[in-house]
């Protein structure tokens, strides 16, 4: 199968200011993408996932490892063309127009056919700031940064696109918006890569996904692989139950969840029918009662445990 991205035992260390401690930003990652596919990196701050670009795009040298784009190792700085990058935190020139500082990254990939100047205002228009062209970029909105700074790196039509936390900052408008830009893109043959860590963005616009934690990346497939499709749980809601009742269901450990004169209870599987008939005894009305699989939320927290343990375990705890 072809492949856009492929790298192999790509690791890098950090060494700490100040001191000789190691710090492992990334270990031994094995990634294929392949094109046109929507690749999302979830993963907590600090994972790795921002490391990661950089190394992709060649702004940091792996320590070691091997990087392939388009199956030639990233040493040709032709490779790069190819390439549209939107930072985490990308630096706008507040003193000039949208427009004029598209037109400014235009020149810096030396693009100046009237091809390309018109590929400008089709970029503002594909990004939904066609009226805000002539507009200072200083007044703009976090959302229409993020706007903007997507059309900068969709100015060299690139086959690859890389997305550091695309939807960071945004309220749930401004997240939809970026959401459906990057499902727009991908029906136009680009193939991307993002990261983040809010995980509905993942489960709306990805083909697959990666979880970084700690630099190792824990799980990687569609989501479909990843979960597991058997049932867990079982959530009921019931209502109508004493304050007695309520105080030993908490002793006993349970996850009560308070809703007006309702309360949701989430239960393991098997353990579901003496509950219900513990509940019932007592005086409860069963509003709902729904079996509950794997959810995405659900392997990221234990993916998540299951590290913490191992460094604790290890004795680097906090």
């Amino acid at each position: 199968m072809e492949h856009i991205i492929k790298t192999e035992n790509l690791s890098k260390v950090f060494r700490a200011p100040f001191t000789f401690k190691k710090i492992n930003a990334l270990t031994d990652l094995r990634l294929e993408i392949t094109p046109g596919e929507v690749f999302g990196f979830l993963g907590p701050n600090g994972a790795g996932k921002t490391t990661t670009f950089k190394l992709l795009l060649g702004l940091l040298k792996p320590s070691r490892g091997k990087i392939w784009l388009w199956r030639e190792e990233l040493k040709k700085i032709e490779l790069k063309s190819k390439i549209g990058f939107l930072p985490e935190n990308p630096y706008f020139y507040n003193y000039l127009k949208a427009k004029e500082y598209l037109h400014f990254c235009r020149h810096l990939f030396a693009l100046n056919s009237q091809e390309s100047k018109k590929r400008v205002d089709a970029l503002l228009d594909l990004v939904g700031l066609p009226e805000h062209k002539n507009r200072l970029i200083k007044t703009f909105s976090k959302g229409m940064l993020q706007r903007l700074g997507l059309a900068q790196a969709l100015i060299n039509d690139p086959e690859l696109l890389i997305l550091d936390e695309p939807m960071s900052g945004l309220d749930p408008l401004g997240r939809k918006e970026i959401r459906d830009l990057i499902l727009d893109l991908k029906n136009k043959g680009k193939t991307i890569i993002f990261s983040t860590h809010i995980l509905s963005d993942v489960e709306t616009v990805c083909d697959r996904v990666g979880i970084l934690i700690k630099g190792n990346l824990r799980d990687c497939g569609p989501l479909e692989h990843l979960l597991n499709p058997k049932i867990k749980s079982f959530e009921l809601c019931i209502k109508g139950l004493s304050i007695e009742t309520v105080h030993n269901l908490e002793e006993q450990g349970l996850n009560l969840i308070k809703r007006g004169n309702e309360i949701f209870i989430r239960v393991e599987e098997k353990e579901e029918k003496n509950l219900l008939y513990y509940l019932l005894e007592k005086g409860g009305e069963l509003v709902s009662f729904a079996p509950r699989k794997e959810t995405l939320e659900d392997l990221y927290v234990n993916e998540i445990k299951s590290i913490d343990n191992h460094h604790e375990n290890l004795g680097f705890g906090n």
